[in-house]
């Protein structure tokens, strides 16, 4: 199913030439008659709204098999960016979960050029998933331009947007907001399921509760690690990521929990640990599914009671850390636990999957978009966030928190 979305236009549905008077077709219907669309979605401002009544009645007596839509956008000033932006992602979410199986395409010809300018703004940043579509004018149509061209953004010919951050605000009780932290981590999406986890994980990070989050590689589990300790009252700086299948067996123990002098061959001096280093701060346990059994007996104790033990040590120390675990196995699964069972009792208070498209869970499913961006080098990632008909659970007890996110999928 093609979906389009555009807004309507002083030249819509005709227009009457300069030089001779006589009736041109509009950009919409012009778009129309170069290409079928199953649905179109007209966003009409108080300015536009005879013509959009105009356009949707040439619609149904040109195009009769499309569905035209008319949708209200109520701007007071059409070239205003940030009252066009904010109804613009609100409508582009709605008709995305309309048809969460079509293919979107946004016309750029009608409407104000800043109008233009948002809709570039969210495809090219990731929150709309959409194709440009350009409609050139009669006079500059040729054999070598067509009168409907598809834009490519991620043409060498454009330049990447990037994320550039301001002063982030502070909430009201002097800390940072999560808005502030989405803002300097460079996450964009604004689905409604998208910002319930997030609200969520808000309302967890300033407790101490262990998080454990599952997702196959490269769907951002870091980035919602960091967006917990962010949030968490601990120093920015002391976040320490660890890549656990990275570890040699043999030395696991003695990195994350450090060893005496003498303890075991090669030993020579004291070391400290992952954890003691991170003491104060946030630790990071990447793929801790891979830590031998030994390692996860003693990471127990961490949870329990806060004590590290170094390998040699006759005396265990005292540790402030905010443990936040990932990994892309299924840790229920692998410790045997039935299907009531909400968390392994070994690891974290939270738990958040997240997956990749074509994973069974999002075959009936709801799209958004989610980007993030790496400030330093302009490099970006996107990926496309599925929701299937899961539901989202809160299991609380004295002992844990856990934040159950079902159907959810990146």
């Amino acid at each position: 199913m093609d979906v389009l979305l555009t807004f309507t236009g002083f030249h819509d549905p005709f227009f009457q030439g300069l030089l001779d008077g006589e009736q041109q077709t509009g950009p919409i219907l012009s778009l129309l008659s170069a290409r079928p669309f199953d649905a179109v979605y007209l966003l009409s401002t108080p300015r536009t709204e005879r013509h959009t009544k105009d356009t949707l009645e040439a619609i149904g007596r040109l195009h009769p098999t499309t569905c035209a839509v008319r949708t209200s956008v109520p701007l007071e000033d059409p070239t205003d960016y940030r009252q066009i932006l904010a109804p613009l992602r609100s409508q582009a979410a709605e008709v995305q979960d309309k048809h969460p199986k079509a293919r979107f395409f946004v016309a750029v010809a009608s409407g104000t050029p800043q109008m233009h300018a948002c809709w570039l703004l969210l495809v090219a940043g990731g929150e709309l998933p959409a194709r440009i579509l350009h409609v050139r004018p009669p006079q500059f149509v040729s054999a070598d331009a067509p009168i409907v061209s598809e834009v490519d953004l991620t043409d060498a010919a454009f330049p990447a947007v990037r994320f550039h951050p301001t002063a982030p605000p502070e909430a009201a009780d002097g800390g940072r907001s999560p808005e502030a932290v989405i803002q300097q981590l460079g996450i964009i999406g604004d689905h409604p399921q998208i910002r319930k986890a997030l609200e969520a994980a808000a309302l967890l990070a300033p407790s101490d509760f262990p998080v454990l989050i599952l997702g196959e590689t490269g769907t951002g589990k870091e980035v919602l690690s960091r967006f917990v300790h962010l949030l968490s009252g601990r120093p920015q700086a002391a976040f320490h990521p660890v890549n656990c299948a990275a570890l040699p067996q043999e030395l696991v123990e003695s990195i994350l929990f450090g060893h005496k002098k003498g303890a075991f061959t090669g030993a020579v001096s004291d070391q400290k640990g992952k954890f003691e280093a991170a003491d104060g701060g946030t630790l990071f346990l990447d793929e801790i599914g891979e830590l031998p059994a030994a390692a996860q007996a003693k990471l127990l104790r961490v949870l329990q009671d806060g004590l590290v033990e170094p390998l040699g040590a006759t005396k265990s120390k005292k540790v402030d850390v905010r443990l936040i675990a990932a990994t892309n196995r299924d840790l229920a699964k692998e410790a045997g636990f039935g299907p009531r069972a909400t968390m392994p009792p070994k690891w974290g208070r939270m738990r958040a999957w997240l997956r990749r498209p074509g994973s069974p869970s999002s075959s009936s499913a709801r799209r958004s978009s989610w980007a993030t961006r790496t400030r330093s080098t302009g490099v970006a990632w996107s990926a496309m966030y599925t929701f299937g008909g899961g539901t989202w659970r809160t299991v609380s007890s004295p002992s844990r928190f856990c934040l159950k996110t079902e159907g959810m999928a990146w």
